[in-house]
């Protein structure tokens, strides 16, 4: 096991490409996409209305702790300029070292 950061991003789907392109040139390759987002944000007002309204994602990837200060410098911009959130996170991550399964 070792420690790795755990990166979680709620936007809107318009913005998808560009958070995605953000997060690779900050060095994180991999992530997963859940579409058709909704629900309520922490924020008082009538945003969360408004982002419920759209169709918006959720952005899960994972990084080494040493990226994480390239990921908010590239992502935060663009949470900035367009809305939407993103949490990181201290996660472990188990890597499997042998795979034993068979067909």
């Amino acid at each position: 096991m070792h420690l790795v950061k755990k990166i979680e991003i709620i936007a809107n789907s318009f913005e998808l490409a560009k958070i995605l392109d953000s997060l690779n040139k900050s060095g994180v390759h991999g992530h997963a996409v859940i579409r058709n987002v909704a629900g309520k944000g922490l924020r008082e007002g009538s945003e969360d209305l408004d982002m419920t309204m759209l169709d918006n994602v959720y952005i899960i990837a994972f990084c080494m702790p040493d990226q994480i200060k390239t990921v908010a410098e590239n992502v935060r911009p663009l949470l900035n300029k367009f809305g939407g959130t993103c949490y990181i996170s201290d996660v472990m991550e188990i890597r499997s070292v042998k795979c034993i399964a068979s067909l």
